[in-house]
């Protein structure tokens, strides 16, 4: 039955909903109605990476969402195109491991940093995170990372991942400056 407008809903039987302790229960909030889910955030030690972090930081604590900061590497050109043979002992994850730690751990509290996933990939930065934003709440990326072409207002794997991101994207823009 649908009550006419302006009319007071009678209390159910028993009276007003209560929860255990006594008190009025409580309206479903945000981070209660959400639950936990996860936040995917593209780093490359950037600026603008770094600014995408604390927003996705900032956002997950309102959701109560787990965060995952994601940095990719590749294999440098010389060792595909050129055949160079790649060295046995040569760590190329590590230097992307540091930079990812460097990363969260300089834009984040240490309390709040302790907390963040980190994930290092090989491959191509925008489809690293791609790939991580399945089953994802939401990704966010910075408007521009450290690519060539400064003058750009976003972008390309800022722009790949809007055009192909499985849910949805904030993009976090830093502030206008001089083109390089």
């Amino acid at each position: 039955m649908v009550e006419p407008i302006g009319e007071p809903t009678p209390e159910p039987a028993g009276g007003p909903q209560v929860d255990t302790a006594g008190e009025p229960a409580a309206a479903p909030t945000s981070e209660s109605a959400v639950g936990h889910g996860r936040i995917v955030v593209g780093v490359d030690g950037s600026q603008p990476s770094l600014k995408a972090l604390r927003w996705a930081a900032h956002q997950a604590s309102l959701t109560g969402a787990n965060l995952e900061a994601v940095i990719a590497w590749e294999l440098p050109g010389a060792y595909g195109w050129a055949g160079l043979p790649v060295p046995d002992d040569y760590d190329f994850e590590g230097p992307a491991t540091r930079a990812l730690d460097e990363a969260v751990d300089s834009a984040l509290p240490p309390d709040q940093a302790r907390g963040v996933t980190r994930t290092v990939v090989m491959g191509n930065a925008a489809q690293a995170v791609l790939d991580r934003a399945e089953g994802a709440d939401l990704v966010v990326v910075g408007a521009r990372g450290l690519g060539t072409f400064r003058s750009t207002l976003l972008g390309s794997v800022s722009h790949s991942v809007t055009v192909h991101a499985p849910c949805p994207v904030v993009v976090v823009r830093g502030q206008a400056g001089p083109a390089a």
